[in-house]
């Protein structure tokens, strides 16, 4: 890489930790390039990027930022899993740490809170945005839902009664 290519990978990397909501630290000894690939595909699904990074050009992107706490993380192969959703970079990172032991979680920031490896698996296993978008929406329609039978329930009651009455008085 040449000086204008580290100074451009240094801006990207300094907005990425600027704008997103969280920022998980990986190390990825023995991924195979299929297994990068499926990793970096179940990332993107979900919202989500991977990178593979340089530990000195990324120390100097974290400086002046809130997630400057982090820079210790950044020995050996290291890589970062972001996103805008606060748990879909984590939820993806972790599924896939359970099923391949060669991704390990380092640890991550959320906003300027600093997390472990531990703090990465609470967060994973968080319902997602849309996730909880859902629940609400279905919580707000429940009412709605009870109300409209109980004031149905007393019309058809109503109705029962009169035709009992009508079958009675035809018989």
């Amino acid at each position: 890489m040449d000086r204008a290519q580290k100074q451009e990978l240094v801006s990207t990397l300094n907005s990425v930790f600027s704008d997103t909501e969280v920022v998980v630290v990986t190390h990825y000894i023995g991924l195979s390039v299929a297994e990068m690939t499926d990793l970096r595909n179940r990332m993107r699904e979900a919202g989500a990027s991977f990178k593979v990074t340089k530990n000195r050009l990324t120390r100097l992107a974290l400086e002046g930022t809130d997630a400057g706490a982090i820079s210790d993380l950044f020995t050996g192969p290291t890589a970062i899993g972001y996103s805008d959703d606060p748990v879909a970079a984590p939820k993806i990172l972790s599924k896939f740490a359970k099923e391949n032991e060669n991704l390990k979680i380092l640890g991550g920031v959320m906003g300027k809170t600093v997390l472990d490896a531990a703090g990465v698996n609470a967060l994973a296993i968080m319902p997602s945005l849309d996730e909880l978008r859902a629940k609400l929406v279905s919580i707000l329609q429940t009412p709605a839902t009870r109300i409209a039978g109980v004031t149905q329930a007393p019309a058809g009651q109503l109705a029962r009664v009169f035709g009992a009455y009508g079958a009675k008085d035809a018989a």
